[in-house]
């Protein structure tokens, strides 16, 4: 197992590196999805807002959950266009009433559902070679073409790290910490926890089409050497109504053996300016055990210190030009000189 992660690892820093930076931000937000490509090379950037959710579980007799996650990303494109360092939190509180027995109770619980840091890598980029522009034909530049379809593909490894010893969200489970009401079948069976630090995959694919649609895909395969693997995939198509504009739809499923779930969700964004967008999201879960309504809001911002690549050859004929300016300068400068002499000396 180690030589093959090694051999992985060689083949990530060994692909050649191609990227996308992009003039206007380029968030995860509004959905729960990762894009393929990096934020830019030396382009700091945070993604966070707000999210109120509501549990219900019809296996605990109804006993519910309110509360509020506070979320944040943090992404930082160092190195090269295609790598990125980031970093995804997000942190519950809230109230869970507890209706297993005859008298309802409240507790207070507060805790992680995601503290992961990881590195993403740009595998393949379909925008390394830029399309020529047809100038006879709009239909040739702007309709729908199969190599649309063919998506950037990246791929993020990294690690959850769980500091809390009594997480009472072990694993997303929000209801862990109730007993189950028939016969209370697992009143002696001591509560999930997880391990300090277990580790995650994500392949992401984007693809960009009729120039306003945007398809993201995400499979996920988390919490690695724990008691509960978790592999999940997210959908999301995005499509901007204008150039400040852009609403999406996403779907996504979890499947462990501690639960599964399917979720949905509907959003809006709005660029605000060029590193500035905000945003929010409504969504729900399709089944009782539990279910989930969600409402979130949140903002996206980046630092952007991007350097566009320039080439040795780009770069000697950049410092050419400067001297031929310069010499050029000059030249114009003695001959104005001179002129002005040869008018002295022939009033004299």
């Amino acid at each position: 197992m180690k030589f093959k992660c090694f051999w992985l690892l060689i083949l990530l820093f060994t692909t050649p590196f191609f990227g996308q930076y992009t003039d206007q931000i380029n968030s995860n937000r509004p959905g729960a999805s990762m894009g393929a490509f990096a934020v830019g090379k030396n382009v700091i950037q945070a993604e966070t807002g707000i999210a109120f959710r509501r549990y219900v579980h019809n296996g605990y007799n109804q006993s519910n959950f309110e509360g509020r996650v506070h979320f944040l990303s943090l992404r930082w494109g160092f190195l090269a266009e295609t790598i990125e360092l980031l970093y995804e939190g997000s942190f519950m509180t809230g109230t869970l009433e507890s209706k297993v027995v005859t008298v309802p109770t409240l507790l207070k619980q507060r805790g992680f559902l995601q503290n992961f840091i990881g590195v993403k890598y740009l595998l393949y980029d379909p925008f390394k070679n830029e399309r020529e522009i047809n100038v006879y034909s709009w239909k040739a530049n702007n309709g729908f073409k199969i190599r649309d379809l063919i998506p950037a593909v990246s791929l993020t490894v990294g690690t959850n790290v769980n500091p809390l010893n009594n997480n009472p969200f072990a694993y997303r489970n929000i209801f862990s910490n109730l007993y189950r009401p028939v016969f209370y079948q697992n009143i002696y069976a001591p509560l999930d926890q997880e391990p300090f630090f277990d580790l995650r995959g994500t392949l992401a694919t984007q693809s960009h089409f009729l120039r306003t649609w945007v398809f993201v895909t995400n499979f996920n395969y988390d919490r690695i050497l724990s008691d509960y693997p978790e592999l999940s995939y997210i959908v999301t198509l995005t499509h901007t109504l204008n150039p400040l504009w852009s609403v999406y739809m996403e779907q996504q499923g979890r499947f462990s053996s501690l639960f599964k779930d399917n979720l949905v969700r509907l959003g809006v964004a709005y660029l605000f300016s060029n590193n500035l967008q905000l945003e929010t999201t409504l969504g729900s879960s399709f089944k009782n055990t539990p279910h989930l309504l969600l409402a979130n809001a949140g903002v996206s911002y980046r630092l952007d210190f991007h350097k566009d690549f320039v080439s040795g050859s780009e770069a000697l004929e950049k410092e050419q030009k400067k001297k031929d300016r310069g010499l050029k300068k000059t030249f114009l400068k003695n001959s104005k000189g001179e002129r002005k002499r040869n008018k002295k000396a022939g009033r004299n």
